[in-house]
Formats: structure tokens, C-alpha cells, sequence
């Protein structure tokens, strides 16, 4: 049994940890919590190296297994799990593929199937949810995008200048991007020689979007970082969203500015959009507590 979790007065016990292997021949590990018999499937995909210990995967994980009725999975991105990966391939925040086939399994094991994405694997299920646009809603039947990275241009100049330059260097240096960058490389020499990733570029990294520039861009298929944003993003998809959606997100998040959020009349009708003034990143009033019971409302309610 995995390290259990306290939030809300509710003792959140990861109790086991599965394995899947990926169709390319590589895996992903999901950490589980609640009754197995749960009529409902909650399935979080977390952000930029985030896992099931993050605080808000343990914050909605409470919250659920407090309403009752839940199954709680916590997806993690490949390389996010405390194992180096088979292949060279990481993640990347419009890895709307990776999710197709995550959720495809879900549901052909559970016949209600939810899903919340959280910042880079928020902006991954909303590219999911437009691309796919009705097919999704036999696969998924109420989602939730928290701070999502919807608009990955202006996060990745916002988060490459000023102040915001030191979340950029703890996730680099303390949360250990570059240096799994580096250890991916060491593996996969040849492979990553191929798509124009070398040790000298990653090692030269100070800011996320250089970082962008120097491995996830040519890593996954992209010319460089203005390509990987500009076709990562999900901000041109949401008029195809069908499946009932809750996009919430703080109109002071230091990473993405207020001014991209998209109008009203800019999204499909089954997307709610939901921006209080102040909450910065996957935050919110109340912090945990508040963010917590706002997705699991909106994933209990009712389908109109």
C-alpha cells in the first residue's frame, strides 16, 4: 500500500499502483484510491512533473472519496512515476494521443468514466475533448481543466520573463526536468541525435521556454518551440468541446494572463467557463478546499 495522504479530515490511501504498457512499448503508471465497486471513475491527469502527491491530486482525491461514490486513478505522464522511461519520449502538453488511448482503457473498464486535467494536462484534455469533439462523450461523461495551459505562447513567454523566471528554474533544477532531460539522452543517444537533441543545448537551459526550444519541441515532432506551441495548444478547439466541461481558471494566474482567456461566446456551449478574479495557479480561494468541492460539483451534477 502506497503512503497514505491526509486532506479535508479524509485519509486518502493510494492503495495500489498499477502498470500499463503504452501501444509503442512503453508504460505509464496509475495510482488508485476508493472502493473498487465505485459506480464512478475519476481519472487526473496532473501537470508539469506532477504526480499523485501533488497537493491538488490529493485534494480532489479527498474530496471525491468524501462525496462517496468515486474511484479515484491519478494518471501519470511517462517519466513522472520515480522510473526512467523504456523509450525516449517524454510528455508534452498537447499530448492529446496519449490521453485518447489512457481514457479509450478507462472506459472499456468502467461504465462512467470523469476526468479533471490540471495546467499542462488540463490544456492535454481539452485538445483531447475539441479534437475528438462528440466521439468523446462515449468515452468520458463530465470533465474539469484547472489552470490549463490553453494558450502555451503566452505561458511560455510569461513564465520565461520577470519573477516568473524562478518557477521556471525550480522546475528545471529542483524538480529535476533537465536533469531526467539529460539522463533521456544518455539512454538514447542515437534516437535523440535523430530529432536534434543534444546534451550541450538541454545542459545551456535557464527558462522553460529555451527548454522547450532544446527537447520537448524536437523530441516529440516539433520544428522548435513556437511550433510546439502554436499545435499544442487548445485554445482554437474549445468551440468543438461536447462533452459537459468546467474550464476553470484565475484571471491573476502569474502564467497565463487574463487577456487569453477566451470570451463567453468563444467556447461550445457544453463548456462552462469559470474565472475568478484571483487564484493564481491550480490555487483558488479557500486554496485546496475551495478547488476541490468546485470540480466535484461540477462533475456530480447532473447532465442537462
Amino acid at each position: 500500500m502506497l503512503a497514505p495522504l491526509l486532506a479535508l479530515g479524509v485519509r486518502l490511501d493510494y492503495d495500489q499502483r498499477e502498470r500499463w504498457d503504452t501501444p509503442d512499448g512503453d508504460f505509464i503508471d496509475i495510482d488508485w484510491a476508493g472502493p473498487e465497486r465505485a459506480p464512478r471513475l475519476l481519472v487526473l491527469f496532473h501537470g508539469l512533473e506532477g504526480n499523485s502527491a501533488s497537493h491538488y491530486a490529493r485534494a480532489i482525491g479527498a474530496q471525491a472519496l468524501a462525496s462517496g461514490g468515486w474511484r479515484y486513478a491519478v494518471v501519470h505522464f511517462r517519466g513522472c512515476s520515480g522510473e526512467p522511461n523504456r523509450k525516449p519520449r517524454a510528455y508534452h502538453a498537447g499530448d492529446s494521443d496519449e490521453i485518447d488511448w489512457i481514457l479509450q482503457r478507462f472506459a472499456a473498464r468502467h461504465a462512467s468514466v470523469y476526468a479533471v486535467g490540471v495546467s499542462l494536462g488540463g490544456n492535454a484534455l481539452l485538445k483531447w475533448l475539441g479534437e475528438r469533439g462528440a466521439a468523446a462523450a462515449a468515452v468520458v461523461r463530465r470533465a474539469a481543466a484547472v489552470s490549463a495551459t490553453i494558450e502555451l505562447k503566452a505561458f511560455g513567454e510569461n513564465i520565461g520573463t520577470g519573477l516568473n523566471r524562478v518557477y521556471g528554474w525550480y522546475f528545471l533544477y529542483l524538480a529535476g526536468m533537465r536533469a531526467k532531460a539529460l539522463g533521456i539522452i544518455d539512454r538514447f543517444p542515437e534516437e535523440c541525435a535523430a530529432r536534434g537533441v543534444s546534451a550541450r543545448r538541454v545542459e545551456e537551459t535557464t527558462t522553460l521556454p529555451e527548454f522547450d526550444d532544446a527537447l520537448t519541441g524536437p523530441l516529440h515532432g516539433f520544428r522548435d518551440k513556437f511550433d510546439y506551441w502554436s499545435r499544442a495548444s487548445s485554445i482554437n478547439l474549445l468551440p468543438q468541446i461536447r462533452v459537459p466541461t468546467l474550464l476553470l481558471n484565475a484571471r491573476n494566474d502569474p502564467f497565463l494572463p487574463g487577456r487569453v482567456l477566451p470570451r463567453p461566446d468563444g467556447v461550445a456551449d457544453r463548456l462552462t467557463p469559470d474565472f475568478p478574479l484571483e487564484g493564481g495557479h491550480a490555487g483558488f480561494p479557500g486554496r485546496r478546499q475551495w478547488l476541490a468541492r468546485r470540480v466535484l460539483h461540477f462533475l456530480s451534477a447532473a447532465d442537462s
